[in-house]
């Protein structure tokens, strides 16, 4: 690791960023663990664990683009001071349900629904926001590949806690624990020194601002085609964490622990990759890097999915969370370098509709398949999955790189046509 891994820190305003929200994602982490385990302990069901993926992750794939407009229409910062708080009440209604014991799964399952919808405009706005927290803007690609480090470090660290606070004070702790990791976030974001917000005069309505948006990302093939891959992850692969409460209780015939130590060996596994990206230079080849760790994370689930020697499991678990890193972070770095300054709240807002409003639909697919053929076999489809998809991206990567040199050996026009005469 190399000096240049952390040049994003040289910025003050995201310094204070990733630290309160490095705080706020550990009690994230550690409330998704525990609201997973209390669904599967109460219904025994698969399919349930789907259904309460796709309710706290669907809104998002229904209201993420208002969240695109209204991140490049109004104030990014206040709008996403308002989110954060709002996911503060959230955690705070979900602590006093659980801590009563008078709970039903369908109010639990109401409450994500809630997330579901203060995240579709959440993202847009914290991820557009980060573009301005970066005094030199070099930096922004370290800057998102921490962004990413400190997600999958709180993923590394807040199932791991969860686990053991379920098992040893109740799952009514982990939600109380992530309201007040809100109040981190929430100050570091009043610390903050950024520049006045200027409102800009908005002569279209929201329709026509969604419009141009997908016209932009159609007219932008090098956004439209990792997107469109993305699509195909968040569908058929990326939900594969839905299945892991299965392996941890009745595969591997553990507690919540388990569970937790799984969920956090995936995390250690993308932490690691994140900190490798955030170690590449400037001008690595980021599409190459994401078709390969494609194919290794598909090369991870399927090794995981039929393996019943748990430490074994554990490192197929972690090669899965290292592969997995890149389809966020390389995704989102593409774009982010790539889009213009005022289309970027609308750009990202497909970016979170296709990666956290299209997984519910996978989540479901998944939970409702596994039903039929088991999970481990489930599990092993979506490693097949991952591992073409990779290999359509290699193909057409491929493809590309012909075409350029094709291009590049091609006389001039007029000089063709000089010669032709």
């Amino acid at each position: 690791m190399n000096i240049s891994t952390f040049n994003a820190f040289k910025s003050r305003n995201y310094r204070l960023f990733f630290f309160g929200q490095s705080f706020s994602l550990i009690g994230t982490w550690m409330q998704k663990t525990a609201v997973s385990w209390v669904i599967y302990a109460l219904t025994h069901s698969e399919f349930m664990l789907g259904v309460t993926m796709f309710a706290s992750l669907f809104p998002s794939f229904i209201l993420s683009f208002l969240g695109g407009v209204a991140a490049d229409r109004y104030d990014r910062f206040k709008l996403l001071l308002i989110t954060q708080i709002a996911s503060m009440i959230q955690a705070l209604l979900l602590t006093l349900l659980v801590y009563f014991k008078h709970y039903e799964v369908w109010q639990i399952i109401a409450l994500s629904v809630v997330l579901g919808i203060i995240n579709a405009f959440d993202v847009p706005a914290r991820q557009s926001l980060v573009y301005e927290m970066i005094d030199d803007k070099e930096h922004l690609p370290n800057a998102l590949a921490l962004n990413s480090s400190m997600v999958n470090l709180s993923r590394l660290i807040g199932p791991g806690i969860a686990g053991l606070l379920i098992e040893k004070l109740g799952d009514d702790v982990c939600f109380g624990l992530n309201t007040l990791s809100f109040i981190a976030v929430i100050g570091s974001l009043l610390m903050m020194r950024l520049p006045k917000f200027e409102q800009k005069p908005h002569s279209k309505n929201v329709v026509a601002d969604l419009k141009e948006g997908f016209a932009y990302i159609k007219n932008t093939p090098s956004i439209g085609f990792i997107l469109l891959m993305l699509c195909l992850m968040s569908v058929l692969v990326l939900p594969f964490a839905t299945l892991i409460p299965v392996y941890a209780r009745d595969i591997f015939k553990g507690t919540a622990s388990t569970f937790g130590v799984i969920d956090s060996v995936i995390g250690l596994g993308a932490f690691a990759g994140a900190i490798f990206l955030a170690s590449l230079k400037p001008n690595s080849n980021l599409k190459l890097i994401l078709a390969i760790n494609t194919v290794v994370l598909g090369a991870g689930l399927a090794l995981f999915s039929h393996e019943e020697v748990y430490p074994i499991a554990l490192v197929f678990a972690m090669v899965s969370g290292f592969g997995m890193m890149s389809q966020v972070t390389i995704s989102n770095t593409v774009i982010q370098t790539t889009v213009s300054p005022d289309m970027r709240g609308r750009v990202i807002s497909f970016y979170a509709m296709v990666l956290f409003g299209l997984q519910p639909i996978g989540g479901l697919l998944i939970g409702t398949v596994s039903q039929y053929i088991n999970a481990q076999n489930t599990l092993l489809a979506e490693g097949i999955a991952a591992l073409l998809i990779g290999g359509l991206h290699l193909y057409f990567l491929r493809k590309e790189k012909q075409k350029n040199n094709i291009q590049q050996l091609a006389p001039p026009v007029k000089l063709q046509e000089a010669v032709n005469a």
